[in-house]
């Protein structure tokens, strides 16, 4: 896939503004309870909302104003939403042990009613000593599971998240988010330029290679690790709502968001064009070697996925299959007859040869 400059193009590239919810089905549910992400769960996303007594703008560090409001409660419903969410966090990071929870208490509770899952943000404080860590609850929505469950098994990341009936509770992902990355890193002196290009080179490559759309800048983050002599970038999507929903090709390749022009005018400015086919080439081999080690798991996700025809609308559906079509020179994309179906050939399309490569020196080894 050629990387260019999307304000060079001309082309406007805008998601949906309001993607709807779309409900499991009975084959996604099971599969959840297979693999351990269905739970039952103390509090669920009905609580959170019909309880909230009132709310009240939330500002920033900086007393600037954000997206989000901190929820309120009547002492009524309190205690019993207090010790739910206190209950889940234990679920989310030691397995449902309870016996590290007396230390732990619910300091806020934010609700961002811009998102398309509406969702709740935890925040819980450890009494001892005020630190403070994070998780979420939203509307269990399929498109968004889809979208976890293939970060967690073609990414470099792992997922924690669980699903009771219509909640879906997420770990936190920590990094610094793209727009204010853009705002106060890019340029910093000890930023590595380099090193960032690169990744977001690969970032772009895993988005259009398993079609999770919509990475603007703020819905992904920045994870920097310090290095020998220097340090290392991993970008990593934060928002899975838009895994294949979407009918144009553009949406899924983060370098066409204007949102995204500082990343990517930085990458042509330090990475040629033998460079930017190399790191390319490197992540669609790491994601074949993903596919490899969990292709029974892999498999059995897309086969549900390829079965539901209500993550996405018939005439997305037509449109993908289109501009794929012609972006690969290659008309199988018209046998789909489903978004699901869409995703199996995308990575059969980008990634069957390095998986080729792979089983080859793998019968050498055997051999």
């Amino acid at each position: 896939m050629q990387f260019s400059d999307p304000i060079s193009s001309g082309e406007s590239n805008k998601p949906s503004r309001k993607k709807p919810i779309f409900p499991i089905t009975d084959p996604l549910r099971n599969y959840l309870k297979h693999h351990g992400r269905e739970v039952k769960l103390p509090v669920s996303y009905k609580d959170l909302l019909l309880h909230i007594t009132y709310s009240v703008p939330l500002r920033d560090k900086n007393n600037q104003e954000t997206l989000w409001e901190t929820a309120l409660y009547d002492m009524r419903h309190w205690d019993f939403i207090r010790e739910g969410l206190v209950q889940m966090y234990a679920i989310l990071k030691t397995e449902g042990d309870l016996s590290y929870t007396k230390h732990l208490d619910v300091a806020r509770i934010d609700f961002c009613s811009f998102a398309n899952s509406n969702p709740f943000r935890i925040r819980i404080v450890n009494k001892f000593n005020d630190n403070y860590d994070h998780y979420y609850i939203k509307q269990a929505d399929a498109s968004r599971i889809y979208g976890l469950e293939l970060e967690h098994l073609l990414s470099p990341n792992r997922i924690t998240y669980f699903t009771h009936l219509n909640t879906l509770v997420e770990e936190h992902i920590p990094g610094i988010p793209g727009d204010l990355f853009i705002k106060n890193f890019v340029n910093d002196p000890q930023t590595n330029q380099i090193r960032l290009s690169k990744e977001f080179v690969k970032f772009n490559e895993r988005c259009f290679v398993r079609l999770l759309g919509d990475m603007r800048s703020y819905n992904f983050v920045v994870d920097i690790t310090p290095d020998i002599e220097d340090y290392q970038y991993r970008i990593r999507a934060i928002d899975f709502d838009q895994q294949s929903y979407e009918g144009r090709k553009n949406l899924y390749i983060p370098q066409f968001f204007k949102e995204n022009h500082a990343f990517v005018e930085m990458s042509l400015r330090h990475l040629n064009k033998e460079s930017i086919e190399q790191y390319q080439t490197e992540e669609r081999t790491m994601m074949a070697f993903r596919v490899a080690s969990s292709r029974f798991r892999l498999m059995e996700l897309l086969n549900i996925m390829a079965r539901d025809g209500d993550i996405s609308s018939p005439d997305k559906l037509l449109q993908l299959k289109t501009e794929l079509s012609t972006h690969f020179k290659n008309p199988v994309f018209f046998k789909c007859h489903s978004m699901g179906q869409v995703v199996k050939r995308q990575l059969k399309q980008t990634l069957q040869k390095n998986l080729t490569l792979i089983q080859k020196n793998l019968s050498k080894f055997e051999d």
